[in-house]
């Protein structure tokens, strides 16, 4: 485990109960920046539920989650400009254009966005012939690639990402692998569960088998 003077993230002995079934439990982990967190496991194991306990959606049936030393309990809305999080919906709206989309996720996390400068992360996503065409035509490789766009456009060290790379096409999940390691060759952290390998760069990684 890392020392924890450079820990960033940690959780000690988290667990996660629905109703009487224990999805897991004495679950610890500790990241530092630049490093990456791998979760496997079926359908139903707690991938899901333990990144929205990471992002403090969901409280930890036992255990705590610190940011920096801190719990995130009880840091509540301080904790939220330090997280990304990007689940399977996209939280995209149909009507809307691919740029007005990515302009308006980017106004909810506080960052306005030129027309220029969102073209620019749509290039990099490689959405750019999309940037004007309503999301509702937009395959689902490209909506979790405008989803993800938001992580470039709106900076922030810890990223969670839940099943990102499904649905992409070989050189989607190309560009996706190459965004995710310059967010951690900038020192940022990311915790991503996926059931594909993901062939990051990444200088030091773990993962975590979960079991439905």
């Amino acid at each position: 485990m890392p020392p924890a003077e450079h820990v960033a993230l940690e959780a000690r002995d988290v667990a996660c109960v629905r109703g009487r079934r224990v999805l897991f439990e004495h679950l610890s982990f500790a990241l530092r920046p630049g490093e990456c967190l791998e979760l496997r496991g079926p359908n139903g194991s707690g991938k899901t539920s333990l990144l929205r306990m990471l992002c403090g959606l969901l409280p930890p049936s036992n255990g705590a989650i610190f940011w920096r030393g801190d719990p995130i309990a009880t840091l509540r809305e301080a904790y939220h400009p330090f997280v990304r999080y990007v689940g399977h919906a996209g939280a995209l709206k149909d009507e809307l254009t691919t740029m007005e989309n990515l302009r308006v996720l980017c106004a909810l996390n506080g960052f306005e966005l030129s027309c220029d400068e969102a073209q620019a992360v749509l290039q990099r996503m490689t959405l750019s012939h999309e940037a004007h065409l309503p999301a509702r035509y937009l395959s689902a490789g490209q909506r979790r690639r405008l989803a993800l766009a938001r992580l470039i456009a709106t900076p922030a060290p810890l990223w969670l990402l839940d099943e990102v790379f499904t649905s992409l096409d070989e050189s989607a999940a190309h560009v996706t692998a190459s965004v995710l390691d310059d967010h951690l060759a900038c020192g940022g952290l990311a915790i991503v569960a996926t059931h594909q390998d993901l062939r990051l760069a990444a200088r030091w990684s773990q993962r975590i088998e979960l079991v439905a």
